[in-house]
Parts: structure tokens; sequence; C-alpha cells
């Protein structure tokens, strides 16, 4: 499965070059992982109000292109790797000339809100991991 979110780039995301900064893209990010999950019919703020958070463990972005002020860009997501303990996407933010700006793999891991204790997908969120999972197959 792949999640598609797209987005104008403004003003305030630019410096006076006109060129995004680069800290916008990993906010671009959040919101296509986000975007993912909404997809896959789960809701971000339900996993919360569990207990549940999707903190960042490791990220590898490369910049390819920059993006800029006015263009429409639009970050594709889908899963790279899953397993019990990590979840690795991979991000790709394009322009609506099909012109790839970034690409990313980031990986995140489950942790309960409590105590930030590294959980299992496949106990705590078992309908969620098999979903990601089976978008891996297709």
């Amino acid at each position: 499965m792949k999640s598609i979110k797209d987005i104008e780039v403004r003003y305030s995301e630019t410096d006076q070059m006109g060129v995004v900064y680069h800290s916008n893209y990993l906010i671009w990010m959040e919101i296509g992982r986000t975007n993912f999950i909404k997809d896959s019919g789960f809701n971000m703020m339900d996993f919360e109000r569990k207990g549940f958070l999707f903190p960042v463990y490791e990220m590898d972005i490369k910049f390819m292109s920059p993006a800029r002020y006015d263009e429409n860009i639009h970050v594709e997501t889908s899963i790279h790797k899953l397993s019990k303990v990590k979840m690795i996407y991979e991000q790709r933010i394009f322009n609506d000339k099909n012109e790839e700006k970034t690409r990313a793999f980031v990986t995140i891991v489950c942790v309960t809100k409590k105590d930030f204790k590294i959980v299992r997908f496949d106990k705590e969120m078992k309908e969620f991991y098999n979903k990601c999972l089976s978008s891996l197959e297709k």
C-alpha cells in the first residue's frame, strides 16, 4: 500500500531564496506517516489513547533537489520493512512535475506512553501490524 499526501509549499517554510529549509521535510514526512495510518483505517489518536506512541528511532534521508515556494508536492509513504518491534517506512517527496526531491527511510518503534518502553507491534496492535504486513505482500 502506498499513501499519498499533497502539500503546497508555504512561504514560511522557505529561506530568502525561496528554497525549503531542510527541517520542513521531516514535518512533511511525519504528515505522510500519519496519513498512512489513516489510509490504513486507523487513527493516531486512538493509539495514543491506548497508551502507545511511535517515536522515530532512525532516519536515513537523501536530498536530491530543493523544493521551492509555491510548488505543489506530494509525500509518498509505504512500508519498506516490518519486524515485530520496528517499522521502516520508505518516504519519497515529489513535485507536481514528478521530480523527486527527497527520499528517506524512517524507522519507528512503538513505545508505551507511560515509560517509553518498547512494545511489540504483533502483540499490542495486532490488527495494525497485520494490515501493514499485508501491504508488504502486495
